[in-house]
């Protein structure tokens, strides 16, 4: 009696640590269950913020305008003034922009700060843009010419097809701004990039074509060829 009194005994208690260790077996798979469900919800939640950001980015695209002008920065400097407290320092930016169709224009501007001197030199670039005479469907210049301002003295002449921009510096700038692919050009004098670009540009406000010629001499185009 006293065994089966101990066997009675012993039982409920094998029946309780089951029951425990099932509940904890519950729990675990029930832990697993919810950080399962948070991955899923944070993977989902991930994706719907990169489509959100991918329509945005599309968006924003899709609304901006193309660009009437390429620009180019060519040169920036820092400039002082001297004054009653001392000495004032200031940035000076020298920009040229282009359709690369046969319009071209450069602006020089100064501000306190360097983004500030760009924009500025930009919006006076934009208001100075002149149409350029170009032959063979924008490809090189008329004739050759010759551009001077102050020191510096810009030689331009026409090129064949496949003979590139033959230059440097400012003037490739200007040249391929303007959209000429076939030109040869010598600097002769002062380097400097403003003069440069000056000097540049009345060479390139110096060109005519045929046609034009033919009209100021009162003549065919045949004649004239």
């Amino acid at each position: 009696m006293e065994e089966n009194n101990k066997v009675e005994v012993e039982t409920p208690e094998v029946s309780t640590q089951e029951a425990a260790v099932t509940e904890e077996v519950k729990t675990v798979e029930n832990s697993n269950a919810e950080v399962k469900t948070e991955g899923r919800n944070e993977g989902n939640n991930n994706r719907q913020r990169r489509q959100r950001n991918d329509r945005r980015r599309n968006n924003r695209n899709f609304n901006r305008e193309p660009k009437e002008f390429e620009e180019r920065v060519i040169a920036i400097n820092r400039i002082s003034k001297t004054v009653k407290g001392g000495r004032k320092m200031r940035f000076s930016a020298l920009v040229v922009v282009g359709d690369r169709k046969g319009r071209v224009g450069y602006g020089l501007a100064k501000a306190n700060e360097v983004p500030d001197a760009i924009r500025k030199a930009l919006e006076a670039a934009r208001k100075s843009v002149v149409r350029v005479n170009l032959v063979d469907n924008n490809r090189t210049i008329p004739h050759g010419v010759i551009g001077e301002y102050g020191a510096g003295e810009i030689v331009l002449k026409p090129a064949s097809e496949g003979t590139g921009v033959i230059a440097g510096g400012a003037v490739r700038a200007v040249l391929e701004l303007a959209g000429c692919s076939d030109v040869l050009s010598k600097c002769i004098g002062s380097r400097t990039p403003i003069n440069v670009v000056r000097a540049t540009m009345a060479a390139l406000t110096k060109l005519k074509t045929v046609e034009e010629v033919a009209k100021l001499r009162g003549k065919k185009v045949a004649e004239i060829r």
